[in-house]
């Protein structure tokens, strides 16, 4: 017996025996987050994909998604062996109106994935954007980037053009600044500027750094104004820039690389604030590389139109 502190009074605490010590930690990761990071599904689908019995482990047929699994186990998935872990890959996607940013949709109107090029890779969308919004979109064949890149924490901060209906004034905006309560859904502070008044419309930039459905538009409805366009100018340090509607660039695999911290190992994603470019997934032959923006960089070439 040896004579250990246990509270605030001394007392008499048997030793462990090795029958006693604690399990060690299984080998490996989730079965759900390999999945996801072999880009087949974000880890959520790929759970969903193990209750619905379409996941097989070394020729069982896994049912739950409690299971630690390493690189020397045989995954199948819908029949088809998983592929090794991609490298994680971001590009950016201008989405146009009208069009839903979900794999399916129940009332069979278009989607982002109806029209993203042929050559693309099987992609997630990191957050959405609704119905009749437009702007940058980010896109990873990676489940844990995006499972990362969409939370909160991650503290990214998503710059938004905002036309509304109506002539809001600072006083009217304060309460946007200061973060609403609406239905009982908190909504954090924003940073609002108004920008000009055009008629009986107005345009302003909004900064947010969460992605609540429809945070924007209900948040302007609560304090009296009715958003008619909403434009995403960026996702932390990636920029909507000069991509047209419609048009995809993949982001260099380096940049992916030093924003997400992946230099250490891929197990842990710690995003940094500092911007950077992107290169084009796809040129036309001759297309121009762009004039010298002020400040010495040279501007994006324009993607080869689809």
């Amino acid at each position: 017996m040896e004579r250990v502190l246990i509270g605030r009074s001394l007392g008499y605490a048997p030793r462990m025996t090795d029958q006693q010590q604690p399990p060690k930690a299984p080998q490996g990761d989730r079965i759900a987050k390999v999945i996801a990071r072999a880009g087949v599904a974000s880890r959520r689908d790929a759970e969903r994909m193990i209750e619905e019995g379409r996941v097989k482990v070394n020729g069982r047929l896994v049912e739950r998604a409690a299971l630690n699994v390493t690189d020397k186990d045989r995954i199948e998935v819908d029949g088809k062996l998983l592929d090794p872990p991609q490298e994680p890959r971001i590009w950016l996607y201008h989405k146009p109106t009208g069009l839903v940013t979900t794999n399916r949709d129940e009332k069979g109107r278009a989607t982002i994935y109806d029209e993203l090029p042929e050559d693309m890779p099987r992609v997630m969308s990191i957050g959405r954007l609704d119905l009749n919004s437009e702007g940058l979109l980010l896109l990873t064949n990676d489940g844990g980037v995006k499972r990362k890149l969409e939370l909160p924490s991650t503290g990214w901060l998503r710059r938004y053009r905002v036309r509304v209906n109506g002539k809001p004034t600072e006083q009217m905006l304060e309460p946007l600044r200061k973060g609403l309560t609406i239905e009982g859904e908190r909504f954090q502070p924003m940073i609002v500027n108004l920008d000009r008044q055009q008629g009986a419309n107005a345009w302003l930039t909004v900064g947010l750094r969460e992605g609540k459905n429809r945070e924007i538009r209900r948040a302007m409805a609560d304090i009296g104004l009715n958003v008619n366009r909403l434009i995403r100018l960026s996702y932390g340090p990636f920029q909507l820039g000069q991509l047209k509607a419609g048009e995809v660039e993949e982001v260099r695999r380096k940049i992916v690389r030093d924003q997400l911290g992946l230099d250490a190992g891929r197990s842990e994603l710690k995003p940094k604030a500092k911007p950077s470019g992107v290169k084009r997934s796809r040129t036309a032959p001759g297309a121009p590389k762009g004039k010298p923006r002020p400040g010495g960089k040279p501007q994006r070439g324009a993607p080869k139109k689809r």
